[in-house]
């Protein structure tokens, strides 16, 4: 008796789909006990998400099988949704003015850390477009990163906050006009082609600025809904509308979604952030999972010194131009030494730079460099968070005694007062 082939496909759709199930289920799972490590000692899960995706990754020791494009697409998610949430805590107002306040530390963030990458582009040989695509892998932040450690810190309420979020902002925007010139010159495209690809981005970025300054509350008006599936349903779909249009003319999804939740205040604002917290923690540990799996770790240990002293280097220039704007926005020395190693983790773009430089005649070598460095940082940054915070928290709570002492007076015992005395 022969089987219908129809069952037969059916089956395998099944197994399949089972397959897909079982091995999410076990990343998911995975995760949250990663978290929960890092949780209990107080550190940011972020540095083990990132090492979970070299184990997972297709040239790691347990490779995924099926679920990538899952995973793929929620990374994709997972930055749309860390930005969307920091926009929402912030008015487009604020923003606006602390980035002409930032130009110039802007300049000097720009200068500092895209100077480094190119140097050594040059030096090994590599060639002037590689020297540009290095740069940009030095120079710029990961939002995604710096976003989630101000959230698992509780800093959005610091003063500094503002100050770094208007220089990822400022980066983000340069990076709007810095990859479609890239692309161009990775590509040979012409001037006209190159100019075209700038200007449409330029426009994007244009037009998203000028609705989220002059027509925030009819944005409002679109998304108020006193049920919290409909709000919840219209500001992910218009966050990733917005994401997926601007990523369609090579614009920044990044800032499109920041801008989205920055044209969304009061209660709206509030009642959003609250209802896609959860949402944003799931979606967040796989963009950081789905950057470790891009990364080959055999290609690692032949690229892992000049790395490593590259990474040094521009920690060092993150540090200083975190600290320039920190001073220029009147901030205590620990506040500008918190706005300079927030800066420190690189992330998402540079990825992004490093695959397009990837697909071309630059030197295979770069590929290595570059994704070996972007994981330093992006595990070393987090990490030095944590103990600059530590260490400012010690430094406080000894502060906070010696007050205390000098003001209640010694209390040394009569013997030692008697030998004073004496």
């Amino acid at each position: 008796m022969n089987a219908d082939p129809g069952v037969w496909l059916a089956a395998g759709a099944a197994d399949a789909v089972g397959q897909d199930l079982l091995e999410l289920g076990a990343v998911f799972f995975g995760l949250g006990l990663l978290g929960m490590v890092a949780h209990r000692f107080g550190l940011s899960p972020v540095p083990l998400y990132l090492v979970a995706g070299l184990a997972f990754g297709d040239h790691g020791p347990l490779p995924l099988a099926a679920g990538e494009r899952f995973i793929d697409v929620g990374a994709e998610v997972g930055g749309v949704l860390l930005l969307l949430s920091l926009g929402l805590e912030y008015s487009a107002t604020e923003l606006v003015a602390g980035v002409r306040q930032q130009l110039p530390s802007g300049l000097v963030d720009l200068v500092l850390n895209a100077t480094p990458g190119a140097a050594v582009a040059l030096l090994l040989g590599w060639g002037p477009v590689a020297a540009v695509a290095l740069a940009g892998v030095t120079y710029v932040s990961s939002s995604g990163i710096v976003a989630k450690l101000i959230a698992d810190l509780g800093h959005l309420g610091n003063r500094e906050t503002p100050v770094v979020l208007s220089l990822l902002v400022f980066e983000d925007l340069t990076m709007a006009v810095y990859l479609p010139i890239l692309t161009a010159l990775l590509l040979g495209l012409g001037w006209v082609s190159a100019a075209t690809s700038l200007l449409v981005a330029l426009g994007a970025v244009v037009a998203s600025f000028f609705v989220a300054l002059r027509f925030p509350q009819a944005v409002a008006r679109m998304m108020f809904s006193p049920n919290d599936e409909v709000l919840l349903l219209r500001v992910l779909g218009l966050a990733l509308l917005a994401a997926g249009f601007a990523q369609q003319l090579n614009a920044s999804a990044a800032v499109a979604a920041f801008l989205v939740g920055l044209s969304l205040s009061g209660e709206i604002a509030e009642g959003a952030y609250t209802l896609l917290r959860p949402l944003r923690d799931l979606f967040a540990a796989l963009f950081f999972l789905f950057f470790g799996l891009r990364i080959d770790p055999a290609t690692i240990p032949e690229v892992a010194l000049l790395a490593g002293l590259l990474a040094v280097i521009t920690a060092v220039t993150k540090i200083a131009s975190g600290w320039w704007a920190g001073r220029r926005s009147a901030l205590t020395p620990r506040g500008r030494l918190r706005v300079g190693i927030a800066l420190i983790p690189r992330g998402e773009f540079s990825i992004v730079i490093a695959g397009l430089a990837a697909t071309t005649s630059v030197d295979a070598r770069f590929g290595a460099l570059a994704a070996t460095y972007v994981l330093i940082l992006a595990i070393a940054g987090p990490l030095a968070v944590r103990m600059a915070e530590l260490q400012l928290t010690t430094h406080r709570r000894r502060a906070v005694r010696s007050q205390r002492a000098r003001r209640d007076g010694p209390a040394d015992p009569p013997a030692e007062r008697e030998d004073r005395e004496g």
